[in-house]
């Protein structure tokens, strides 16, 4: 009877649920894209993260769409450290993302962080 969620394990991060704060994030963040996903990002005011992940139904039936889902969060839960902040971030998986591995999830996460420069490693904003 073992019951977590994979947000309880996040360290630096929360889940963005709802409908509002994805348009927000939408409407006012910055995006960049590349082959497999797409990430807006928006300054929070705060000492957390919040991932939101999206999945159309373009890309496949549910069990394809959770798939890609769970790829994406553990993508970002394993990589965490590296991202700063205080950004309210969306993941939208593209159609190509239907083929890709864990491995190249992350390196498309990790690509698009530095693309945003919300990496530690790299310059913040």
């Amino acid at each position: 009877m073992w019951s977590f969620s994979y947000l309880s394990i996040m360290k630096y991060s929360e889940s963005l649920k709802k409908n509002s704060y994805f348009q927000n994030v939408y409407k006012n963040g910055r995006s960049y894209a590349n082959r497999n996903l797409v990430m807006y990002v928006l300054e929070n005011n705060s000492d957390k993260n919040r991932i939101g992940i999206s999945v159309s139904k373009k890309v496949g039936n549910s069990v394809i769409r959770h798939h890609i889902t769970r790829l994406i969060r553990e993508s970002y839960r394993l990589s965490e450290e590296e991202f700063c902040c205080g950004w309210d971030i969306v993941v939208i998986a593209r159609i190509a993302a239907k083929q890709i591995s864990y491995q190249e999830t992350q390196r498309s996460l990790l690509h698009l962080g530095k693309l945003h420069r919300i990496l530690k490693n790299g310059k913040k904003q």
